[in-house]
């Protein structure tokens, strides 16, 4: 997900990163947010309403988890600019909060299967991040109305769990992102259903690979640019496509800060790599064009052909000596 900035001007770029203006893409679907009616007295639930006519009521969370501020209001009311930075303890923290993340997000995979629904995931999900001591991270930022993020197919990001049952030779994404004693740690990996096909098997493979390119090219005072180079490059010698309207972005303290990490060649960002920074690496990769539509739940992005995608995500700080993978438990990356 990407997060609305605190103030932001009619004509100024909308915050999703699709390089249309505010007014014309998420300024009337802030509006109406901001306008909704939610219970303050009740923080131990989010109780706001459901936007989509798919998805089910929001789940309730105990009150003994602590909530990030967007829980009932679905609105961010600090400044969250700025990049993740984090030393001491609250470092340890942020490195057990992605571990965490990253078991939250093994038990709903090993879930997937044929006849398995999206909705069943997001409850599954839900209750691991509880089990945890943790909030879910998605549920009512900016009013989504679900726990985890479920992409099926030509599904590129931010498709809302519904009660459609998963069929064999289906790939679906599982974006977890969780929030633990201030900090969220963010993690996703598409999973096949059953047997697929050689071309998702492909993407699958190219995906993951471009994570792992995107992470190596990541060198103390090298630029976040080299990033997506490094995974542009990868993804189109196999013959894919890079998504180029979301991005990854700094984590720590907000769900979203800087820097934006650009996926695919730009020269526009030279910022610096440097120690302490936090942020993730999420490249969205297709198997036709880049280019992408929005459904009018306004969140869900599809591919403009109708054609799959894949992503895998990890959450990275910066060190001396090179990345360090925090959403990482065991294995390769």
């Amino acid at each position: 997900m990407t997060e609305a900035p605190s103030k932001i001007g009619r004509n100024d770029p909308c915050w999703c990163g699709n390089g249309k203006k505010y007014k014309k893409c998420h300024m009337d679907q802030d509006r109406a947010e901001a306008n909704r009616t939610c219970a303050p007295e009740r923080r131990d639930v989010a109780q706001c309403p459901v936007p989509t006519e798919n998805a089910t009521r929001m789940r309730p969370v105990p009150a003994d988890i602590r909530c990030p501020e967007y829980a009932i209001t679905g609105r961010i009311e600090h400044n969250c600019r700025g990049h993740s930075r984090l030393t001491g303890p609250e470092l340890e923290q942020m490195r057990e909060t992605c571990r965490a993340a990253r078991r939250v997000l093994d038990r709903a995979v090993k879930a997937v299967r044929p006849d398995v629904t999206t909705n069943e995931l997001d409850a599954i999900v839900h209750e691991a991040c509880i089990q945890e001591g943790g909030y879910p991270s998605p549920l009512n930022y900016h009013g989504f109305p679900k726990s985890v993020c479920t992409s099926v197919n030509e599904v590129i990001c931010h498709g809302i769990p519904d009660d459609r049952p998963l069929v064999n030779g289906d790939i679906v994404n599982i974006d977890v992102t969780l929030f633990r004693d201030g900090l969220h740690g963010d993690c996703s990996e598409t999973v096949a259903v059953g047997r697929i096909d050689k071309s998702s098997q492909s993407l699958l493979a190219t995906a993951k690979e471009c994570l792992r390119l995107g992470i190596s090219a990541i060198r103390t005072h090298g630029r976040i640019r080299d990033i997506g180079y490094a995974i542009a490059d990868y993804a189109h010698r196999q013959g894919c496509t890079v998504v180029r309207a979301y991005c990854g972005h700094g984590i720590g303290r907000c769900f979203h800060m800087d820097p934006h990490v650009f996926h695919y060649r730009s020269n526009e960002d030279a910022a610096r790599i440097t120690p302490g920074m936090i942020f993730t690496v999420e490249p969205m990769i297709n198997l036709g064009v880049w280019r992408h539509k929005l459904l009018d739940d306004h969140w869900t992005a599809v591919t403009a052909d109708g054609k799959r995608s894949a992503q895998f995500e990890h959450t990275v700080l910066v060190t001396e000596e090179g990345p360090e993978i925090l959403t990482l438990i065991t294995g390769n990356v």
